[in-house]
């Protein structure tokens, strides 16, 4: 980890909001630039990703946020809805590792733990997730954790506010039918 020590990993709960927030605009900030509108990522962000996981980790319903924490605070964060999908299955909704952590084996032990929680907790062993088109180095990594991209549909606007993205963004779906070697991969001893 940043400062040395192995991850700390635990389900969120509301008092982690902030800090969630936090991480989650500054990933946006700095890998969605061209697909959202600079306007909303330079502006707002911060304000909306703060309302959306204080809802989200008050009234969780199917979902469930895997924290890793370190020494220097919120490393990464993982959130997957369980049964999204009848056909795709559970949904990784978001995830987001701070940007000293990339390559470190963050980012797979958190994949690894959604997966051991779709197979404790869901009805069906698939996994599906949406990455933007643009983003080619998150795509590497879903497909190094065997991901499978699978179709491309339009990026939605974020809360729904159309003025949010730049032009018409595309993302892909990628897949896991079957998460159990995902769920099988080890822990990173001090992080990817």
């Amino acid at each position: 980890m940043r400062d040395g020590t192995s991850p700390v990993w635990r389900t969120a709960d509301p008092d982690d909001a902030e800090a969630v927030a936090n991480l989650h605009a500054d990933s946006w900030r700095r890998h969605y630039r061209g697909a959202f509108a600079d306007a909303f990522l330079d502006g707002d962000v911060l304000a909306d990703r703060r309302a959306v996981w204080t809802a989200r980790l008050a009234a969780p319903g199917r979902g469930v946020t895997i924290l890793a924490r370190d020494g220097a605070g919120l490393a990464g964060f993982v959130h997957v809805v369980l049964d999204e999908d009848d056909r795709w299955g559970s949904f990784v909704d978001n995830l987001h590792v701070v940007a000293d952590r990339h390559r470190t084996g963050l980012g797979t032990g958190l994949m690894a733990r959604a997966a051991r929680t779709v197979l404790a907790s869901a009805a069906t062993p698939a996994l599906y997730l949406w990455v933007l088109e643009q983003n080619t180095a998150a795509q590497g990594f879903y497909r190094a954790v065997g991901g499978t991209a699978a179709e491309r549909a339009p990026v939605g606007p974020p809360g729904g506010v159309p003025g949010r993205l730049h032009g018409t963004p595309a993302k892909l779906r990628f897949t896991w039918p079957d998460v159990a070697r995902l769920a099988a991969r080890p822990d990173p001893p001090g992080g990817r």
